[in-house]
């Protein structure tokens, strides 16, 4: 499926889902639960916004018994791989997007380390 321009835009004009496509852009891929953790919000609220990321075609998810991990979808576009690239390169040292990875990278217990298991 590929993302049309007009979906991918107004998708992105939501700030969680671009929040969460940035720290996806930069860690390849996270546990729900990581996500939650970075953005300070609770698990439905990022959950449904994942939903609609995946709807739009924009990231995939993996289960893993009852956690689930997403990432970008592999086979997007180049013009959105570049757009996210740039996107993330322009705003990773801006607030909010640098307070979300210092969240995640304060986070005990991630799932890199325990496999959320």
């Amino acid at each position: 499926m590929q993302p049309e321009a007009q979906a991918v835009f107004a998708t992105l004009a939501h700030d969680t889902r671009l929040r969460a496509l940035v720290l996806l852009q930069q860690h390849g891929e996270l546990c729900v639960c990581e996500l939650t953790h970075a953005l300070g919000a609770s698990q439905p609220h990022i959950s449904r916004h994942l939903a609609l990321l995946r709807e739009t075609g924009l990231v995939v998810d993996r289960r893993a018994g009852t956690w689930v991990f997403y990432r970008l979808h592999p086979a997007l576009p180049g013009w959105v791989t570049r757009m996210l690239q740039e996107t993330c390169a322009g705003v990773a040292h801006q607030s909010p997007f640098i307070d979300d990875a210092r969240a995640l990278a304060a986070m005990a217990d991630r799932p890199d380390s325990v496999r959320c298991s």
